[in-house]
């Protein structure tokens, strides 16, 4: 008896594939924000500008040694953040982690030594670190950066501090300023020396990472964030008692620049920065305004002085720098928590609207002569209908919609709308950039008069 015959098998689901994201603690910055960001870059340019710092373009790769010699090899940077990797032919190379030991190189490579001193050096770059993502600080992250080097000079302390100062002013964010001394590194060494004793009496008190400090790089204490340890730095010896009279008047200097300039500062003497190339003054950008839910106050920037970096890296001895650095994502939160954030909407005095294939094959001619003509101009090439065109003419506010249609291409003419009385005007379409433009002009001239 023949058997039944078998059942066919069910196709197997497609498997789905899954959805494509980005990296954690990477991000895209989307259309939206871009307000925000060109106010950014904005401020940025005239700022530096202003107090004559010319910009860099630093690459997004370096030999790792770069940061190893200029950063310290026991900084939580280099130990931990680092994104390092060996490239085909052998060479160890480092995503650029920061800005300045890549600027002490730039500058001892291309001779900068033998142009006027200090070069002031200003850049807006991407960096990376593997760090927890958290809010406002990402593994791929914004930074503007200021350097000064070749001058030894206190009142380039304070210049930076002003910049910065006055950078997230212009944004509309408050700020205050930490700052300390860490003295030269010889006075350092005393310090050191005296601070270690201090921390092995509290040994038992110190978690795993602290101990590790403890034995690599005590001074890093005073940066911890460890549970108990604000009660035990209060405790601790304060590097400003060991400096010497010398690194006392440049500290002095720098507070009187600042008073004169009336940046509000607050000593902080557990400042300490946590890089190695750090000397003398060090600071730290505060925000004023709560930030995010917990309401806390993020640290926003800051910098200090490095005159032992450029002869570490093989440079000239005796080479005085100082620099600072802001993180551009976390100066968004501020400006948000500030409500001081442009506004994103895009506004246009003339919007220009076509209608059928013809009007819209000369259309993309005749816009292009506003474009070029100066005009701020508007489109909606993909969209056929008028009365849509004419809501988003709306929406942007423009004074002035240009309507081109099939009629007007045959007659060699174009339509002029005022869109706030609706009143309407039929032109030679040779001549209507030119009578549009005027009439832009002298509206703005009579508005400013208006207002004056």
């Amino acid at each position: 008896m023949p058997g039944k015959p078998k059942a066919e098998a069910a196709p197997k689901a497609a498997k789905k594939s899954k959805t494509l994201e980005t990296l954690r603690g990477f991000r895209d910055i989307l259309p939206d924000e871009q307000a925000a960001w060109e106010k950014i870059e904005d401020v940025a340019r005239n700022l530096t500008h202003s107090y004559g710092f010319g910009r860099i373009r630093l690459p997004a790769l370096e030999a790792t040694s770069v940061f190893e010699r200029g950063v310290g090899k026991d900084t939580d940077i280099v130990e931990k953040e680092m994104f390092t990797f060996v490239d085909q032919g052998g060479v160890k190379m480092t995503l650029r982690p920061e800005g300045t030991a890549q600027v002490a190189r730039a500058y001892i490579e291309h001779g900068m030594l033998n142009q006027q001193q200090p070069v002031k050096l200003w850049y807006m770059e991407q960096f990376f670190r593997h760090e927890r993502p958290q809010a406002g600080r990402y593994r791929q992250f914004w930074q503007l950066g200021l350097e000064a080097v070749g001058s030894d000079d206190p009142v380039l302390d304070a210049q930076i501090i002003l910049m910065t100062y006055s950078f997230c002013k212009d944004l509309g964010v408050d700020t205050i300023v930490n700052i300390n001394s860490l003295g030269t590194p010889a006075i350092r060494k005393a310090y050191i020396s005296e601070l270690t004793k201090y921390f092995k009496g509290h040994a038992k008190k110190l978690g795993e990472t602290d101990l590790k400090r403890l034995q690599r790089n005590p001074l890093r204490l005073l940066d911890s964030k460890e549970d108990g340890m604000e009660e035990l730095k209060a405790g601790a010896p304060q590097l400003i008692e060991y400096l010497d009279d010398e690194n006392k008047q440049h500290f002095m200097k720098v507070l009187e620049y600042l008073d004169e300039a009336e940046v509000p500062y607050t000593l902080n003497p557990f400042l300490v920065r946590g890089l190695d190339y750090y000397t003398k003054t060090v600071f730290e950008l505060v925000s004023t305004n709560p930030i995010g839910e917990n309401g806390s106050q993020l640290a926003l920037g800051g910098g200090g002085r490095y005159d032992g970096l450029i002869p570490l890296l093989g440079g000239r001895e005796a080479t005085g720098a100082i620099g600072a650095a802001l993180g551009l994502e976390r100066i968004m939160l501020a400006m948000k928590a500030a409500g001081s954030m442009p506004d994103n909407k895009r506004t246009v005095d003339v919007f220009f609207c076509q209608l059928g294939e013809a009007a819209r094959r000369k259309g993309l001619k005749i816009f292009e002569k506003f474009r070029q003509a100066g005009v701020d101009v508007g489109e909606a090439f993909a969209k056929g209908n008028l009365k849509a065109q004419l809501e988003i003419a709306d929406k942007m506010k423009a004074s002035v919609a240009i309507i081109l249609g099939q009629k007007e291409v045959l007659d060699g003419t174009i339509i002029i709308r005022d869109m706030e009385a609706g009143a309407q005007e039929i032109v030679d379409v040779e001549k209507v950039v030119s009578i549009v433009a005027k009439r832009i002009q002298d509206e703005k001239i009579a508005a400013k008069n208006s207002k004056e």
